[in-house]
């Protein structure tokens, strides 16, 4: 993240704290409290021309006639995590799943549903974090709401963002546009956001702390789009990992996957780890990667793109797609093949 948006970051919260050094009922029964609350913390974090419309709707004008739109839920534990925390979560999912279409996002909305008791401090934290991912990733925060639900009913924090973001190219980017022949392309390493979220949560210490990959992908993915890419599918790799993403591609667009083990990075770290809990990291979540998946053409040209980029340095074409039963491949480093299944479960829960 640029240094410019860290020297923004304060933890001095602008509530007086000796007064209300947690957040009360009445932070969100629609009185004084309520006000103070909303000028005070989200308002001056989240300033801007849109919201400064105090209005109940936000409105807004869109430059194409082609838009975008996305909504999704966070309730992560813990809260604050190596690496991220859900603030910036919350944004960074939300932009990116916008950016899986191609889209260049623009606006968000906030609706954050606290808990009776929650420190204002660590809502500060919060707050502020979104502000900064917010930043970074380009997009305006349009409009919000607010929830304080009774001590017990709500573990803290819950947010919700949904995305609003336009299309202008003329790419048809989706799971119906994979082919036989395409190249697909990885930006890095796997595992991250799943394990230090899991030796968070459960106390454990490993050599190096594994920081999540939390990061917002809009830029990579406007440089591929403008570099002329002939992108047929986009697709991030979070709940379920990269093993859970191409099951749903491969039913969805009715091809063949074969992945080779040995091309997909994982960091040595992620691996012991994932031996010591019995995790595979094919299925351990993710919230900075994502697969393109191109024609064979524009592989090459492709993958240089993304080396160059900060979230792709670890970039690699992991696999192909061709004619088939719906079923994904995976060549391991012996060099046999089995099937990668889809999770029956759920392997880490409250990741994002």
């Amino acid at each position: 993240m640029d240094s410019s948006l860290h020297s923004e970051f304060t933890l001095q919260c602008p509530i007086p704290i000796s007064e209300y050094p947690n957040v009360l009922l009445a932070h969100g029964g629609g009185g004084k409290l309520m006000h103070t609350l909303i000028s005070k913390m989200f308002s001056t974090a989240f300033t801007n021309d849109i919201l400064l419309q105090e209005h109940d709707s936000a409105q807004i004008e869109l430059p194409v006639s082609k838009i975008a739109f996305t909504t999704d839920s966070y309730v992560v534990k813990p809260l604050f995590f190596p690496g991220s925390d859900i603030g910036a979560l919350a944004v960074n999912g939300t932009v990116n799943d916008l950016a899986m279409s191609g889209a260049k996002p623009l606006y968000l909305s906030l609706g954050l549903i606290i808990e009776e008791g929650f420190a204002m401090e660590d809502l500060w934290r919060v707050v502020q974090s979104i502000s900064m991912a917010a930043k970074a990733a380009g997009v305006k925060i349009a409009t919000g709401d607010t929830k304080v639900v009774d001590k017990g009913k709500g573990d803290g924090i819950f947010v919700n963002t949904s995305g609003v973001g336009v299309i202008e190219h003329n790419l048809k980017i989706s799971p119906k546009s994979i082919q036989p022949g395409d190249v697909i392309i990885l930006n890095g390493d796997l595992g991250r956001h799943g394990i230090a979220i899991m030796a968070e949560r459960e106390g454990l210490e490993f050599e190096h702390k594994i920081l999540s990959d939390c990061a917002p992908l809009n830029g990579i993915v406007k440089e591929i789009i403008d570099a002329g890419i002939n992108v047929h599918c986009l697709r991030d790799l979070t709940r379920g990992g990269l093993s859970s993403t191409l099951n749903e591609l491969v039913q969805t667009a009715g091809i063949e996957i074969t992945i080779d083990e040995t091309s997909v990075p994982v960091h040595e770290d992620v691996q012991g780890a994932c031996e010591i809990l019995g995790f595979d990291p094919m299925y351990v979540a993710n919230e900075g990667k994502f697969i393109a998946i191109v024609p064979a053409a524009d592989a090459e040209k492709c993958l240089n793109i993304m080396l160059a980029h900060g979230y792709g340095k670890e970039s690699a074409i992991i696999g192909s797609v061709s004619d088939g039963e719906a079923i994904v491949k995976l060549k391991s480093r012996i060099g046999t093949m089995r099937i990668l299944d889809m999770l029956s479960g759920e392997q880490l829960p409250r990741i994002c």
